[in-house]
């Protein structure tokens, strides 16, 4: 055999394993826990928060729309009149002014509606009356049911994040009073040997 072969004499070194993160003997078991339950939390605000925010969306707007639907029904526009001038400028707010109209039974009916100010006695205003004849609000439009089922589910969403927030939080609070203790504990024991080693 040459003087110069590189070639190492004796065994080969052993071969070094990573040790799993897992198997870390510094983990404590509160790491543990505080891992897995980070992990659980995370799969329900990953799974959670679209599952509710799309099941309370979609409840509120067929909601809505049955809303709409019942109240397309039950109401109606109709012509009236103004029976007095309404004072002010094109400047000003809306005012109650008194209006006059005929019902389906041909019936007459009066009521008060808000109306532009400035406008004459006998302008015409369409209202909104209901079954009985009586003067009531216009129908909830489909525009407000999309935009109530989009509310409802946003809100279902920051619920959700919320409470996994202050799960966490919760979880942390608690696990870190844990080892605070725990480290009180070992401290008792420990600092007196520490202390016995500056005093000899």
């Amino acid at each position: 055999m040459s003087a110069q072969d590189p070639s190492p004499s004796g065994p080969p070194p052993p071969h070094q394993e990573h040790t799993p993160k897992r198997a870390n003997p510094l983990r404590r078991t509160s790491d543990r826990v505080e891992y897995w339950l980070s992990g659980f939390l995370m799969l329900v605000l990953v799974l959670g928060m679209p599952a509710a925010a799309l099941g309370a969306g979609l409840t509120a707007y067929e909601s809505s729309m049955h809303a709409v639907q019942t109240q397309s029904a039950q109401r109606q526009e109709v012509t009236a009149r103004l029976t007095a001038d309404v004072k002010g400028n094109a400047e000003d707010a809306k005012q109650q002014a008194p209006v006059r109209w005929t019902d389906g039974n041909g019936a007459v009916r009066t009521g008060s509606v808000l109306v532009e100010p400035g406008t004459r006695k006998g302008a015409t205003v369409q209202v909104w009356v209901d079954r009985d004849g009586a003067l009531t609000g216009p129908p909830m439009s489909t525009l407000n049911a999309k935009t109530t089922g989009w509310f409802v589910g946003g809100m279902a969403a920051a619920c959700v994040t919320a409470g996994f927030f202050a799960t966490r939080a919760g979880m942390r609070h608690v696990l870190d009073r844990r080892r605070y203790a725990q480290w009180e504990a070992e401290w008792v024991l420990v600092e007196p040997l520490w202390s016995a080693r500056f005093h000899r």
